[in-house]
């Protein structure tokens, strides 16, 4: 089905045919506006040297600043206007790559989704800004050297990785309570037919109500509350970047009854789902 913002792959940037399309690397330099979101079937690290403007990430406007790592996945809706000043780099990762080195990532897309943007100091920027230019060296090196570009790449997932458990408070509960970072990953995984607490709290076994009380001592929301947040992220993405019919949408997330549906997305959101799409 034809969609209103493109879902684009790893190839639509692949400048020189020649090279493989797993990896690639590329240099902004100037303004650049995206007017339109659109999606990406790979995973992006965007390295700021210097910048102005705003970055959108799934519906969150993020002020580009000097010094800044921000984290693209698969799957998540994004538009950008970025200042003259501006001087990034980016390492775009196919998913099949990406998921061999992810474990560099301690925490799983669902934890990052809260916190894209990674402010760094400067020691931290050179160290991930030498990894990037070492990239690039490799990349137009022949033959390449993929071996390399993986680990370098690994050496980039784990920088970037410890400064988050640094500056994020709420990922450093995941290893004091590492069943809150399980429920957050069965959520991604089982949102879209299981809505119960009951059924996340069996799969910890643990009780319903101890889940809760979790969630409201760390992250400050029920259960039952994160549960729905993550249905209503993917309803944003689909009413934004699909022509979906708002009742394809309604069962494609386990809801079979369309007023339902609107009467749930206009409680979480304040609008109803045709008025969020217009």
């Amino acid at each position: 089905m034809k969609e209103h913002f493109p879902v684009l792959g790893i190839k639509e940037f692949q400048y020189d045919l020649a090279a493989d399309d797993a990896l690639l690397y590329h240099e902004i330099h100037g303004e650049r506006f995206i007017e339109k979101p659109h999606k990406h079937d790979f995973f992006v690290f965007l390295l700021f040297e210097t910048g102005s403007g705003t970055h959108s990430i799934d519906f969150l406007d993020h002020e580009v600043r000097n010094h800044q790592m921000h984290l693209l996945f698969p799957d998540q809706v994004h538009r950008w206007e970025l200042g003259a000043d501006t001087s990034a780099y980016q390492l775009m990762i196919s998913r099949s790559v990406f998921e061999s080195f992810a474990n560099s990532l301690m925490f799983s897309f669902a934890h990052y989704r809260n916190h894209p943007v990674i402010h760094l100091n400067p020691e931290v920027f050179q160290k991930l800004l030498y990894e990037f230019k070492a990239i690039q060296h490799e990349l137009n090196a022949k033959p390449v050297l993929w071996d390399i570009v993986n680990l370098r790449s690994r050496i980039i997932a784990g920088l970037v990785n410890h400064e988050a458990e640094i500056k994020f408070n709420d990922l450093t509960v995941y290893k004091a309570k590492p069943g809150l970072f399980k429920f957050l990953s069965l959520i991604d995984l089982h949102f879209k037919e299981e809505k119960s607490v009951t059924f996340y709290a069996d799969k910890l076994n643990i009780t319903a109500n101890y889940l809760n009380i979790l969630c409201k001592r760390h992250f400050n929301a029920s259960a039952s509350q994160l549960i729905q947040n993550r249905v209503i992220l993917e309803a944003k993405r689909l009413l934004h970047a699909s022509e979906k019919s708002v009742k394809e949408i309604a069962f494609e997330l386990g809801f079979y009854d369309l007023a339902y549906f609107s009467r749930f997305f206009k409680a979480q959101t304040g609008t109803s789902p045709r008025q969020f799409r217009e």
